[in-house]
């Protein structure tokens, strides 16, 4: 397969949500898109995610209050961060990139970045949700975070620095938060309500349909794996056949293959310090009563109510992409959830209850990657950490300027690849 340049060609790897919501964005503006991924479709963290719109988290992980708690938080059995004992050693450079990422002038820039990226992600994931005909999946009644223990004085200080960072927000009571989610348990004593996010109750589905409008208007998929890249040739070889290789000549290249674009990358003379938040989740397939995502600020994790169950989901782990997943890791957040709703403190409610782990590729700094690379014809957009969901929308319509050499909606220089 091999396209002329004055077709615009262009090879999309990853079809996870951002890769997809990319491929649709470039096709839609006249390129002859191929999408390719070694798996199917919106298989993996684009599956699993907590289907939450995230945009009040405007702050970057990078927090020296979470140095501090992050001795107890490893030492405890139930708590939200693992990493796993083999791959200690291998996190390190990852950590130590993190910490210096608390230093308040490198913080207080990345959270601009944070903020500038939230400011047009949910405008664009209405759009492109309207664009695909599935408006019904975008459901915009913000979420809660709530607090059981956490003194006031505490509580008040999160609500001003989110105020602060311009995120909208309100301090209610406990007796409020349960007005507005009645199945709240009796033990949380205030909420912050983020009245301006949202949710969507079937992430998988929201990728599928972009993925399907992709395809209508001419884009194409194949399941190859790819094995290297020539300028913007790719070298592939097709689901379970790994012994035959073919060629693919493209005019432009764009890698958006999530926690595999470190290895990708490295192709193009890129050694970009992406690591793996391996993230689980637990799916019932039983509804909780919840209208909104609700998430718990000491026990760090969150409920959202799905078109096919609840999921509770929050767990990070380090441990690569080759170790298997820890068994029985998504069963720590029943214990958790008990306490936060009581519907589930019925023990036949997790009946058929799923554990899944995906991939979530982060950077030390919270920021993604929208960026052209050393080699003029091949682009990036990956590392989205937690908010790939949430970002994806706006980094396809990014990454597309980008790509045309238009003039983006916002700066990208903090994005660019050769900011380490």
């Amino acid at each position: 397969m091999t396209d002329t340049p004055d077709s615009k060609s262009i090879c999309v790897v990853g079809a996870g949500i951002v890769g997809v919501s990319a491929a649709y964005q470039l096709q839609k503006h006249g390129f002859n898109v191929t999408l390719i991924d070694k798996n199917s479709v919106s298989s993996g963290a684009s599956y699993g995610n907590a289907g939450h719109f995230a945009t009040e988290q405007v702050f970057p992980l990078a927090d020296f209050n979470l140095l501090l708690k992050l001795p107890k938080m490893l030492l405890d059995p139930k708590g939200p961060i693992r990493i796993k004992k083999n791959y200690f050693f291998k996190s390190l450079p990852w950590f130590f990139r993190f910490i210096l990422n608390m230093i308040p002038s490198n913080r207080d820039q990345n959270a601009q970045a944070i903020r500038a990226l939230n400011a047009f992600a949910i405008s664009e994931i209405k759009k492109i949700a309207s664009e695909v005909g599935r408006s019904d999946l975008i459901k915009l009644n913000g979420n809660l975070l709530v607090f059981e223990k956490t003194s006031l004085s505490s509580i008040v200080k999160e609500w001003r620095a989110y105020s602060e960072a311009g995120v909208a927000t309100r301090l209610i009571s406990g007796d409020e938060a349960r007005k507005l989610e009645p199945s709240l348990s009796k033990s949380i004593n205030h909420a912050l309500y983020f009245t301006e996010t949202g949710h969507t109750p079937d992430p998988e589905a929201f990728c599928l349909a972009i993925y399907e409008k992709f395809i209508s208007i001419g884009g194409q998929f194949h399941q190859y794996a790819l094995e290297d890249i020539n300028d913007s040739s790719v070298i592939v070889s097709p689901k379970d056949e790994l012994n035959r290789t073919s060629t693919l000549s493209f005019d432009k290249l764009l890698i958006s293959a999530g926690a595999w674009s470190k290895n990708l990358l490295s192709k193009v003379g890129h050694n970009v310090p992406l690591d793996t938040e391996r993230g689980y989740h637990l799916m019932i397939p039983r509804h909780c009563n919840l209208t909104r995502p609700v998430a718990s600020y000491e026990r760090k994790f969150i409920i959202t109510p799905m078109e096919k169950g609840t999921r509770l989901a929050g767990i990070v782990e380090f441990g690569g992409l080759e170790n298997p997943a820890t068994k029985g890791c998504s069963m720590r957040l029943k214990a958790h959830s008990q306490k936060i709703l009581n519907e589930l403190r019925d023990p036949l409610f997790f009946e058929n209850a799923q554990e899944w782990m995906g991939f979530r590729p982060s950077l030390p700094d919270s920021l993604p990657i929208i960026s052209a690379t050393k080699n003029q014809n091949v682009f990036a957009s990956f590392g989205h950490q937690h908010l790939g969901l949430t970002w994806s929308a706006i980094s396809a319509k990014l990454i597309t300027q980008k790509i045309m050499e238009t003039e983006p909606d916002i700066d990208l220089s903090p994005y660019r690849i050769d900011r380490f």
